[in-house]
């Protein structure tokens, strides 16, 4: 693998602050890296000194190929898009259309971020940039930067604004659609899930240093959790933070256990003491003796929004009832009435028909996307916006200050008496949970709380919550929050239906990718599989019965594949014994972790073309 680009012991100073400092790296041919690390510390800026945006101080970058060599593109945090370009001149440039519609990768990416080949979704090919909102642009600038395809692709948050299918669909893009010889992609990000399926290295920037963890955000933490206990280094909090989330991790669905045995029995080791997140029969019950029976009923509830002939129905007959001690995860397209469905709950707007029933001990605290609530406390303190609320709370089945709850949710010492107005959008974001959980509410409803919040806030946010009874609701397009606090999750498609999810995330895209239009959905598609007629349309699907030599050949398409597999499994044991004896060497370990790495792709391959077979066979 070549060397793309190269930073050797690069520093920067921003007045009296290291930014980086004296940091030596490379990113290599092949890399997907995910860059970590708290809000301000210096992540966009490394990427800003990759793109040559940004002089170093000191120390000496080197591209391959020299000055004319590699292509970087950059997705910046405020990238401006010409308003007067058409979506065609803003993502496809002079590209004419028959080089672009007639290749796969491109029809992705427009499919993906867009909509379709014509973009649907930002009002086509022809309409303005100007007019679109702030999130549209974003998408138009990432569509253009993965449609130009540059060797070296840098990202600083690519997935703000996207909601849990976007994300599920750039995550895909940048692991299967891109890869190739010569290409990189380092991408900044909070999502933790988009880490895990994204990244085959992890970038910790802290202090001006740049730490690396082989593996996504499970992996880091497993690595950096193992690091520190040896160094005996970290705060007793900390580390106990990390042990459970290396515990939920461990607990959380399989596909994020899908680690090499070795690591597997290290991550045992670590956690075996460590209880779990929450004991959901324990809060429910206490829930219940603060909540009574009601909490809070919408009963045929119906509520559009516009003027005929433009009005929208965002709910439509709708009947929900919320249990104490409940904790519901809420996922939808974007536009589909999720922060209505919020404020129906509260009661914050009026309702076209139908009720809304309210338990008589119930007290809602409501975080909107909104931070104007904070204006009138500009020049006060954090501590004093704080303590405005109240000076001690009951967190679980202990009493805390406000000075421990702010610390908790990442206000340190010293940053608790700065004011309020030189916060950043992550740290007012910080402040607004801690007020709202001071009033001691026993319904909690989130609109989208993950905003500008890093990782390290994300988990003790996440550890807050664990601990808290009563009755949540979480509107969010975090998918690892989303199964992290939430037991249940719903699903608004646009039809102004609340739909059950008992299959969670991944039933959710599921029923998107289901009700996706078929020649949007056959913009990646091939050749066709075993069960697919040769015509592209699924060979079990409803109205299309597969003929009697299709299930033969489809009947024989399995056997064969589960002989493969039984093979690979195999191959898999065999390696993962082989990494265990060799732990000790890093050589012949990256070694057999690159086999591991393309037995378990072949794996995916084989289990694929199986299902497909499956559904033929019926």
């Amino acid at each position: 693998m070549a060397n793309l680009i190269s930073l050797e012991r690069v520093s920067l100073v921003f007045g009296t602050s290291h930014v980086l400092d004296d940091v030596s790296l490379g990113v290599l041919t092949g890399d997907r890296i995910g860059v970590v690390g708290v809000n301000g510390g210096g992540k966009s800026t490394l990427l800003r000194v990759m793109a040559g945006l940004q002089e170093p101080d000191s120390g000496r970058i080197t591209k391959q190929g020299g000055a004319e060599g590699i292509r970087v593109g950059m997705l910046a945090q405020d990238d401006a898009l010409d308003p007067t370009w058409t979506i065609r001149e803003a993502v496809l440039g002079d590209l004419p259309e028959h080089v672009w519609a007639g290749d796969p990768r491109i029809r992705d990416v427009l499919t993906g971020l867009l909509g379709g080949v014509e973009a649907q979704n930002v009002g086509g090919l022809d309409s303005r940039v100007g007019p679109k909102s702030g999130g549209e642009r974003r998408r138009l600038a990432l569509a253009r930067l993965l449609v130009a395809d540059p060797e070296l692709l840098l990202l600083d948050e690519p997935t703000n604004h996207l909601d849990v299918e976007g994300v599920a669909w750039l995550a895909d893009h940048l692991a299967t659609k891109r890869p190739r010889p010569g290409n990189a992609t380092v991408a900044i990000t909070h999502d933790r899930w988009f880490l895990d399926a994204y990244a085959t290295l992890t970038w910790e920037v802290e202090g001006g240093q740049v730490s690396a963890f082989e593996g996504g955000y499970a992996a880091y933490v497993l690595a950096k959790a193992e690091r520190d206990r040896l160094a005996g280094v970290v705060a007793d909090r900390r580390a106990n933070l990390m042990r459970k989330e290396l515990a939920w991790l461990r607990r959380g669905p399989p596909a994020r256990t899908s680690k090499p045995k070795f690591r597997i029995d290290a991550a045992n080791a670590l956690i075996a003491n460590e209880p779990a997140p929450r004991n959901s029969v324990e809060l429910a019950s206490f829930a219940s003796r603060r909540l009574g029976k009601d909490v809070l009923d919408l009963e045929d509830v119906t509520v559009s929004v516009g003027d005929p002939p433009e009005e929208r129905r965002l709910l439509d007959h709708v009947t929900w009832r919320l249990a104490p001690g409940e904790r519901i995860g809420i996922v939808g397209v974007n536009g589909a009435g999720k922060s209505t469905l919020l404020r129906a709950l509260t009661g914050e707007i009026p309702l076209e028909s139908g009720r809304r029933k309210i338990g008589k001990t119930v007290a809602i605290a409501h975080l909107t996307q909104e931070v104007r609530e904070l204006e009138r406390f500009e020049q006060w303190r954090v501590i004093e916006a704080i303590e405005d609320v109240k000076q001690w709370t009951t967190l679980g089945d202990k009493e805390i200050s406000a000075s421990q709850l702010a610390t908790r949710l990442g206000f340190q010492g010293g940053r608790q008496q700065s004011r309020v107005g030189d916060l950043s959008g992550g740290e007012r974001r910080r402040l607004q949970l801690t007020r709202l959980l001071l009033t001691e509410p026993n319904v909690l409803i989130l609109d989208e709380p993950t905003n500008d919040l890093d990782i390290e806030t994300l988990t003790s946010l996440e550890d807050v919550l664990d601990g808290w009874a009563g009755t949540l609701v979480v509107v969010s397009h975090d998918r690892y929050l989303l199964e992290r606090v939430a037991d249940k999750q719903l699903a608004l498609l646009g039809d102004g239906k609340v739909r059950d999810l008992p299959g969670g995330v991944e039933e959710y895209l599921r029923l998107r990718a289901a009700a996706t239009p078929a020649p949007a959905r056959a913009a990646s598609t091939t050749a066709p599989s075993a069960g697919t007629r040769s015509d592209g349309t699924p060979a079990g699907a409803p109205g299309s019965a597969a003929s009697p030599a299709e299930v033969r050949e489809a009947r024989k398409t399995m056997a064969r594949v589960e002989k493969q597999l039984s093979r690979l499994q195999d191959r898999e044991e065999r390696l993962h014994g082989d990494m265990a004896d060799k732990a000790t060497d890093p050589a012949a370990l990256a070694d057999l972790n690159a086999k591991l790495q393309a037995v378990v792709g072949e794996r995916e391959e084989l289990e694929l073309e199986w299902l497909e077979a499956a559904e033929v066979v019926g």
